[in-house]
């Protein structure tokens, strides 16, 4: 079964994902870390994530290698796996702005594909079930409120010590929300046959138990 989960920034679908995979035998692939590794490697070479002919050149240059090995996604740029530095609150920003051009979403779902060519995968992301696997068996759209979302991320970054204010992050969130929404290339909208999930209200349990659930349905069709 392939299992696609989109849904807007903060909103919890890794997480999720990562634990809908674990307990259904599949394997997690987040496509939204490629989105940051590129602009991870952005920020690192004073690349202007907005500059559409700056990051054409930058991508001409960079080798990007998404596979599943052991059950488990795997990801490395020019030869370095990446790492937890791509979860940082400024990548998070200059992902925003690199995933909007065109070049780096057909690079990103080209690799998406290919990982998940024999299946069995939790994808998430934010056009998974609209453009990278549109015949998915199941989708779901996963949504909270700004402000839940915006708890949720500084509270995060908080843990990991970032210098944000809960503010600052929901001012991010709705800027990433915008950006998504109106982007040319495959904005971020619920596919039709999505399930459409508000997490406001419910802790990650209980939202990777319904789609868990969701999921047996499905097989249950077949």
């Amino acid at each position: 079964m392939r299992i696609a989960v989109d849904g807007p920034s903060g909103s919890g679908k890794s997480t999720v994902s990562r634990m809908v995979a674990g307990r259904l035998g599949l394997t997690h692939i987040d496509t939204g870390a490629v989105y940051r590794a590129l602009a991870h490697k952005a920020i690192r070479e004073g690349v202007d994530a907005a500059d559409g002919a700056a990051v054409s050149r930058m991508l001409g240059e960079t080798k990007v290698l998404l596979k599943v090995a052991g059950g488990r996604q795997e990801l490395s740029v020019d030869g370095v796996r990446v790492g937890g530095e791509i979860r940082a609150h400024e990548v998070s920003a200059a992902a925003a702005d690199i995933s909007g051009h065109r070049e780096v979403r057909a690079r990103v779902v080209e690799a998406a594909r290919a990982a998940a060519a024999d299946g069995g995968v939790v994808m998430d992301g934010r056009d998974i079930g609209t453009v990278v696997l549109a015949d998915a068996e199941l989708k779901v759209f996963l949504t909270a409120s700004v402000g839940e979302r915006a708890r949720r991320r500084y509270a995060e970054l908080a843990e990991k010590g970032g210098s944000v204010t809960l503010a600052g992050v929901a001012a991010d969130i709705e800027d990433r929300d915008r950006k998504d929404a109106t982007r040319e290339d495959s904005p971020l909208r619920r596919a039709e046959d999505a399930v459409l999930v508000d997490s406001t209200a419910m802790g990650p349990d209980e939202v990777a138990e319904l789609i868990v659930r969701l999921a047996g349905e499905k097989a249950g069709m077949g």
